[in-house]
């Protein structure tokens, strides 16, 4: 399908790819948009898709015949085969009725190709409250490397290969489930994934950030990738949080990456972080179940 940029650009005001993700303004937006819709349903990645470290085969897919697109509305639909199924139709519009239309969108869909959730995602541009984004949105935040890595960690940051006792990474994955670590973890032992950095409190991992690793963009400029990132609880508060951040910028400097692009619950730990540490806020993606 071929869009027409006349139509989408205004009323996308953030720059957000479905299937993709978060993108930069300045990149190659309108051929990205295309690309996802012709390789929608080959099962194939994309050379610049980050999701392609963690899987084999891609199993979300644009629905294109069913994509509408016209002045003050585009709806773009998509389908991801895991966990039942799901139907995501990201509503790009400014019209008052464009989240219900959407909603209409999606229910039909996950009826039509049994998904057992059907979901809205919508966009707000940096300049609105973060009140509107609080409980169903991340903010796409933006650092870039030319502007140096920012300040240095302020305890020691060692990889996790470093450590005297690497398995004592187990006893820090295990309660940090929810936040990705035990899978993680699965990946660094089968070493499948870059380096994982760690800040240890009395011997013990107190908090860890990775994996770091760059990936080209599809204007080439390499991108750090977005990290797992966490501090167990009982650790919060001293500033263990901050000294990974720094160091994974640092990591990022050193290895030539031109930026990161990462999403943050807005209100949360690591949005407070990104602020104070000086990342560009480039707008909200909000979703919702209907």
């Amino acid at each position: 399908m071929r869009f027409s940029w006349d139509l989408l650009e205004p009323v996308m005001p953030v720059p957000y790819v479905p299937t993709l993700g978060p993108a930069r303004r300045d990149d190659p937006l309108r051929d990205l948009f295309e690309a996802v819709v012709e390789n929608a349903g080959t099962g194939r990645f994309l050379p610049w898709d980050k999701d392609q470290r963690w899987f084999d085969t891609k199993t979300e897919r644009v629905i294109a015949d069913a994509i509408e697109h016209g002045h003050g509305l585009t709806l773009i639909p998509t389908l991801a085969e895991r966990a039942g199924g799901m139907v995501k139709v990201h509503v790009y519009g400014t019209a008052a009725d464009s989240l219900s239309a959407g909603a209409d969108l999606s229910r039909k869909l996950a009826a039509v190709h049994g998904a057992r959730t059907a979901r809205i995602v919508w966009f707000l541009g940096p300049e609105q409250p973060d009140t509107y984004a609080h409980g169903v949105g991340t903010r796409v935040q933006l650092k870039k490397f030319a502007d140096g890595p920012g300040e240095a960690p302020h305890v020691p940051v060692v990889e996790y290969k470093q450590l005297d006792e690497p398995e004592r990474f187990a006893e820090f994955a295990a309660p940090m489930a929810d936040d990705g670590f035990a899978f993680l973890y699965e990946q660094m032992r089968a070493g499948a994934v870059g380096p994982v950095l760690t800040v240890l409190h009395d011997g013990q991992v107190a908090g860890a950030i990775g994996p770091m690793e760059t990936m080209g963009d599809a204007a080439g400029r390499a991108r750090l990738l977005p990290q797992y990132f966490g501090v167990r609880p009982e650790y919060r508060g001293v500033g263990y949080g901050r000294a990974l951040w720094r160091a994974a910028m640092h990591w990022g400097h050193r290895h030539g990456a031109a930026y990161q692009l990462l999403q943050t619950e807005v209100g949360g730990a690591s949005d407070r972080l990104c602020a104070a540490e000086g990342l560009m806020s480039l707008g909200f993606v909000n979703q919702k179940d209907v």
